[in-house]
């Protein structure tokens, strides 16, 4: 169905495709891999920033780094670029606009690029992709270019994750950070929060006081954990007591129901009859906040 969906959209070319010439190695910086033969030198005055460049922050920390490091080695890893839609003159940078801030500061004359041949929505998805693999990306940089990928895209979790190399829980456990308010997410662009702090708030009745309270007391992930399983407990409204459902003696049928799905879910499952009638109970217990995001994602994905 996603491949039909690419071919309406007239890419002629797949995810991966796109990737062949922005894919780094994780936890590795873009001057540190292995160079590309570029397909020619184009002085720098030629080449322009693209307009609908999704990462508008660079800091004068990380361009003062690389450009040290232009000046000492070069540019090792060639920017992508394609002839700028406005001015045959000109080539418009795809991916790369970091090297070129940086090698301005450094003086450099002539960069190395590849030129290639992508229109609008191939330049915008190669770009995305191409943020979405540095390393420096916090966690919410991260989760907003997978949505992008999804939204403007049409690609699927399971297309992505395979595309990227990542799992399919990274990216779920990503997107729902999204959801948090506003404020607790730039507390993550900001490094004040961790990825697994913000998981920890996903659940919270109350994600911006929690986060406060987690950064002026400095606490751990666990800690965050242990808090939030606290938060409810002291003024949990007084609800009516469900009846119970008896006790019988299960069936081997139910038993063999309860066996295949905890298989199948990965945690205990269960299953109870209210003697006399058809209803009953399926109990589901997680013993970890993870265990509860893989279920999570398993009913949403059921929808």
């Amino acid at each position: 169905m996603a491949e039909k969906k690419e071919q309406r959209r007239g890419l002629g070319r797949g995810l991966s495709a796109l990737m062949s010439d922005v894919e780094i190695s994780p936890g590795r910086s873009e001057i540190d891999n292995a160079p590309k033969s570029p397909d020619r030198l184009i002085p720098i005055e030629r080449i322009i920033p693209n307009k609908d460049q999704p990462r508008r922050t660079f800091t004068d920390a990380q361009l003062g780094e690389l450009s040290e490091s232009i000046k000492a080695k070069g540019i090792i890893q060639p920017l992508i670029v394609r002839i700028a839609p406005t001015d045959p003159d000109k080539f418009e940078i795809v991916a790369g606009e970091r090297r070129w801030r940086a090698a301005q500061l450094a003086q450099i004359h002539e960069i190395p690029v590849l030129v290639r041949d992508l229109d609008d929505q191939e330049t915008l998805e190669i770009a995305i992709i191409e943020n979405i693999q540095r390393a420096d990306l916090n966690a919410i940089e991260e989760a907003a270019g997978y949505k992008a990928l999804m939204d403007r895209f049409g690609h699927t979790q399971e297309k992505i994750a395979e595309a990227l190399g990542k799992s399919r829980s990274h990216i779920a456990n990503l997107l729902r950070l999204l959801n948090l308010p506003v404020p607790v997410q730039e507390h993550v662009r900001n490094g004040e929060l961790s990825a697994g702090h913000a998981r920890t708030l996903v659940t919270s009745r109350d994600p911006e006081r929690m986060a406060v309270e987690i950064i002026h007391k400095k606490l751990s992930v666990r800690q965050a954990e242990a808090l939030l399983r606290t938060e409810n407990q002291p003024d949990r409204p007084k609800v009516s007591p469900q009846p119970r459902i008896a006790e019988v003696e299960k069936d081997a049928d139910t038993r063999a129901l309860e066996g295949d799905l905890s298989a199948a879910l990965g945690m205990k499952v269960s299953v109870g009859h209210k003697p006399g009638t058809e209803a009953g109970r399926v109990t589901i217990s997680y013993e970890s906040l993870e265990e509860l995001d893989t279920l999570c994602m398993i009913l949403s994905a059921a929808r």
